[in-house]
């Protein structure tokens, strides 16, 4: 897709997630804006990205603006400072009153459904599109939910199965599963709740090689915004054992760059299995990285927005921004593999 260099505001620029993402801003000939709070990590930030501008500033400041200086000249703000339940209405806000687009990549259920229903009307009044969770969280699963479901109007119910063959979780999504214990919720009879018991282990036949594995139910921004624009009653979540017991066990060491891409070796595959009737429909996407693969995610997203390739504006989520099909097959296969059996 054809854009021209745009300026770009990285907010958290220099954790692990933005990283990547400051680096797709640079291959695809983009100027990266790096802000965050530490002025030490920025400067470091900034001599791997060839001297890329920084501006220092704390997204707990009282003064508004503050922020609203630290994202002046910038096209578009993408939000990678987590937890998202802290930074994502602050730095929102400040995109909305300059009147450029957001973008974040939280996984944070309860963060992303605070957008929508807290943001909806200011951002559909100031024309500004607002995307959340645009990342392997919330928007791959949301792209594969809408490119299985075709010309499907409903389907009786939907599965998002994720294969990992191992999690090694960095400092920032830690603080986050520890800042969101206790906020999780589930999508069925065509609402958001509460979970009402214990999480389902059950087995889950995944696309060959994998075949069947034992999955857990899990909450994930995906319930969020599947929920928003496909008529389904029961959206569920599962993930294979072997990440969540990484995850749990504070003795997991965070990943270690395998590739010159700073990839580490963790695979994935994201299916998502919609049923209507008797009959089955399934996309799939398989990858390296599901950090590393967030980049691409949302840095495409920026581009379609500023070139004014969206289907609305206000908030919204990636499937009701864009052709599903056509923005999964944008990324492969040099991000990842799209296939739709």
């Amino acid at each position: 897709m054809h854009t021209h260099q745009r300026t770009v505001a990285v907010v958290g620029a220099y954790g692990h997630t933005a990283a990547f993402v400051v680096g797709e801003l640079r291959r695809r000939g983009h100027t990266p804006l790096l802000v965050g709070r530490d002025a030490e990590r920025l400067r470091s930030a900034a001599r791997t990205h060839d001297g890329a501008e920084t501006r220092v500033v704390s997204l707990t400041d009282p003064d508004p603006s503050v922020l609203d200086r630290a994202l002046a000249g910038a096209e578009a703000v993408v939000n990678c400072a987590g937890p998202f339940a802290d930074t994502a209405l602050p730095v929102l806000d400040a995109a909305l009153r300059a009147r450029i687009p957001y973008l974040d990549v939280a996984a944070e259920q309860a963060t992303v459904l605070e957008t929508f229903e807290r943001r909806a009307g200011r951002a559909r009044d100031a024309g500004v599109v607002v995307a959340p969770a645009m990342a392997f969280y919330g928007g791959l699963g949301d792209l594969l939910a809408d490119a299985a479901m075709g010309d499907w109007p409903d389907a009786d119910d939907l599965t998002i199965a994720i294969a990992l063959d191992s999690w090694r979780p960095t400092e920032g999504t830690r603080r986050t599963v520890r800042r969101n214990a206790g906020r999780h919720l589930v999508f069925t009879g065509n609402r958001l709740t509460p979970p009402t018991g214990p999480a389902r282990t059950y087995t889950w036949r995944f696309p060959g090689p994998l075949g069947d594995q034992q999955v857990t139910e899990l909450s994930t921004a995906d319930q969020v915004t599947v929920s928003r624009h496909l008529r389904v009653p029961e959206i569920r979540v599962c993930m294979t054992l072997a990440p969540l017991r990484d995850l749990s066990d504070p003795a997991t060491p965070p990943p270690t760059p395998v590739d010159a891409d700073g990839r580490s070796s963790q695979t994935f595959l994201v299916e998502a299995v919609a049923h209507r009737g008797g009959t089955r429909r399934r996309a799939t996407a398989s990858g390296h990285d599901i950090y590393a693969v967030t980049a691409p995610i949302v840095i495409e997203a920026t581009e379609r927005i500023l070139d004014g390739h969206t289907r609305r504006t206000g908030v919204a989520t990636a499937a009701e921004l864009f052709d599903s099909r056509d923005f999964l097959r944008s990324l492969d296969p040099v991000h990842l593999t799209f296939a739709t059996p």
